[in-house]
Parts: structure tokens; C-alpha cells; sequence
């Protein structure tokens, strides 16, 4: 709607040029709303490309596009990063050079000094709300700086005046939300419409398996198996494949979903997306806006963080407050190490005061 607007003043009814788009993204202050409204527009133009007027990209218009496309063989050949990881480094190598380019108009990046970098380091922590943000923000830079360096850009690795933020594992406690919330949200959503019916299947599966939204977005129909009541879960963050169980209210979800719901489309994925061009979620945006819709629907009050991890949070709480064993949640969840599971343990209050020494001296 903003965006219409906006065009609206300077294109009327003609096609949309790259200069409209351009002073509109110009008008976001911070790189996440700009990075939204990027993906917004980049669905309009295939979904009404005769509302566009679609420029041939060149080396003129964007001139580190070579060198970009570079960093990019080279995390993917030399670093062997998997696709999601490339695509965030690459945006940290991308953010860099805008940085770059827009302080230090006209400078090649051979006379790139430890005193810029600095500045631009200082530039992207000040845009990071949390330290992981902060240390993947600096990590990116870093690895950018190491590539310079190694594609003989820049003789000097630059690299090594990047510092280091401290970022201390399991001293945060997870955002989570409480079981019977979860379970509200739920059940507050109807079984009336298709697009109910698809949300009601994929809270449930993020709920009761604990699966992350890239992997609730690949799964397949053929990875369901009903007759032993398990998923199949493809790839997963620690490059392994796992097997999830569904519960039977979830299989019963998931079953209605695909016979009264499903879009009639030739699409191996299960979930599928019923704005136009129908299939496959390619992102993991509209997931995490079924999530926040369906839970603020339900009467659950939300904070920063509300996503299809929140519901992985939730679950992995519950079962520890549950006393399951923790290597089995474990298992479930996916982790490779037991440490990263052993976050959860820390809001299990009662089980902590169990086996709290008392004080010394005997006072309570």
C-alpha cells in the first residue's frame, strides 16, 4: 500500500521505471525494512511485470556486481558454504561495499585503510540489536576482507583489525512462550477456509516436532510417512537427515490440509502458498508472518521475536519441564551437541531448585 501510493505520485498510471523503485528504497533509514520491501517488490514484478518497466542490469549501473559474483564462487567453491549461509555473507559483503562506496566516493578498494574498516565496523554494530546479530555482522566482514586478500584485491589481510565481540554461549534465555498459549493459538484457529486449514497444519508440525522454517518449507509429500507416523526431515542445519514423529492430531491436520486444502498444483512440497504465482513458500518470511498472525489471533501477546523458532523454543521447554531426557530432546530438535540443548534446562526453575545446594549458614 505504501509503495502504490508512493509510485502513484510519480508514475501515475504508466509503468513503474527503476528510478521510482529506487527513491522509494532510498526512504528506509534501516536495512531491514529495506530488505522486506525489496522482497515485496520483487514478487510484484512477477506477479504484474506489465506494471514494470524491467532494466537490463549492467556493470555501469552496479559496478561491483563482477566483484560480488566473485565472492560469491568463492564462498560457495573455496569456503564450501551451504546456500542459506552464502546468501548472508554475501548481503555482509554487499552491505560493506555500500558502505564504501557511499563514505569514500571515487576510492579504489586496493587503498582500503584498518581506519575505514573500522569505521564500517563500527557503522554495522550500531545497526545490530542483539550479539549474534553483532558477531555475525562482524564475522561477514571479516570473511570479505579475507577474500579481498586472497583474490589478490588488496595486499594486506585486513582481516585481522576486524574485531572480535563477545558473544557468550548459553547466556541468554530463550524466547519462549508458555505451553497453554501455544496451545490457544491453536485452537483458535478455524477449520472454515483453505488458508485455515494450511495454517492450522503448520502450527501444529512447527508446534509438536520442533523443526525449523527452512525445514518445515522442503518437506516433501513423499517424505510423510503415515503408516509409522513420521517425517522425514531433509538436510537440516547440521547437514544430517533426521526423522521427526507426528503426533496424531497432527497427521489428522496435515491429511485434511492436503485433501480439502491443498492448491491443485504440480508441486512435489507439501506447504504451498495461495498468493499468486501458487507454490512452494521460497522464503521464510511468509512462514514466519502465518506464525505471528495465528498466534496474535489467539490472544497471545508478543514480543520481538515471533516466528516459527519461537515455537521450537516453546516445545523443547516444555519437554524439559516434562523431565523427557535431555539427549532425546536432543534428538528431536536436531543438535549435533547436547550443549546447545542444554540452553532449555535453564528455565526449568523447579527442576533447578531440586538440586540446589543450600546456603551456607542455613538461611533460606
Amino acid at each position: 500500500m505504501r509503495f502504490s501510493q508512493f509510485a502513484a505520485t510519480r508514475s501515475g498510471p504508466m509503468p513503474i521505471h527503476q528510478d521510482v523503485i529506487d527513491s522509494y528504497l532510498s526512504t528506509f533509514i534501516t536495512d531491514t525494512p529495506r530488505i522486506g520491501a525489496v522482497s515485496a517488490l520483487g514478487h510484484a514484478r512477477r506477479v504484474a511485470p506489465e506494471r514494470f518497466i524491467i532494466s537490463v542490469p549492467s556493470e555501469e549501473a552496479d559496478p561491483d556486481a563482477p566483484l560480488l559474483a566473485y565472492f560469491s564462487d568463492y564462498l560457495h567453491r573455496v569456503r564450501g558454504l551451504e546456500p542459506n549461509t552464502r546468501e548472508g555473507v554475501l548481503l555482509g559483503g554487499r552491505r560493506f561495499l555500500d558502505w564504501f562506496r557511499h563514505h569514500h566516493l571515487g576510492q579504489d578498494l586496493e587503498a582500503l585503510t584498518a581506519e575505514q574498516v573500522l569505521a564500517a565496523v563500527e557503522h554495522r554494530l550500531a545497526l545490530s540489536a542483539t550479539s549474534s546479530s553483532r558477531t555475525a555482522a562482524t564475522s561477514h566482514i571479516r570473511t570479505f576482507l579475507r577474500f579481498l586478500y586472497w583474490a589478490g584485491h588488496h595486499r594486506q589481510d585486513l582481516a585481522r583489525v576486524v574485531p572480535r565481540t563477545p558473544s557468550w554461549r548459553l547466556a541468554h534465555l530463550p524466547p519462549r512462550l508458555a505451553w497453554d498459549d501455544v496451545r490457544q493459538a491453536i485452537d483458535a484457529i478455524g477449520a472454515t477456509t483453505p488458508v485455515d486449514i494450511r495454517d492450522r497444519a503448520v502450527l501444529l508440525l512447527l508446534a509438536t516436532t520442533g523443526i525449523r522454517n527452512g525445514e518445515l518449507r522442503a518437506i516433501r509429500l513423499k517424505d510423510i510417512d503415515w503408516r509409522t507416523g513420521e517425517v522425514f526431515v531433509r538436510r537440516t542445519k547440521g547437514k544430517r537427515d533426521r526423522v521427526v514423529p507426528l503426533l496424531e492430531e497432527t497427521g489428522a491436520a496435515l491429511a485434511d490440509y492436503i485433501l480439502r486444502a491443498r492448491p491443485k498444483v504440480d508441486s512435489p512440497y507439501l506447504f504451498l502458498s495461495f498468493a499468486p504465482p501458487l507454490g512452494p513458500f521460497k522464503c521464510a518470511s511468509p512462514v514466519s508472518r502465518i506464525v505471528r498472525k495465528r498466534l496474535r489471533h489467539g490472544g497471545v501477546e508478543l514480543g520481538r521475536v515471533a516466528g516459527a523458532h519461537l515455537l521450537r523454543h516453546s516445545l523443547a521447554t516444555q519437554l524439559v519441564r516434562q523431565r523427557r531426557p535431555i539427549n532425546e530432546v536432543a534428538d528431536l530438535l536436531g543438535h549435533r551437541s547436547i550443549n546447545t540443548t542444554a540452553l532449555y534446562v535453564k528455565v526449568a526453575a523447579s527442576q533447578l531448585a531440586e538440586v540446589a545446594l543450600p546456603f551456607p549458614g542455613g538461611a533460606a
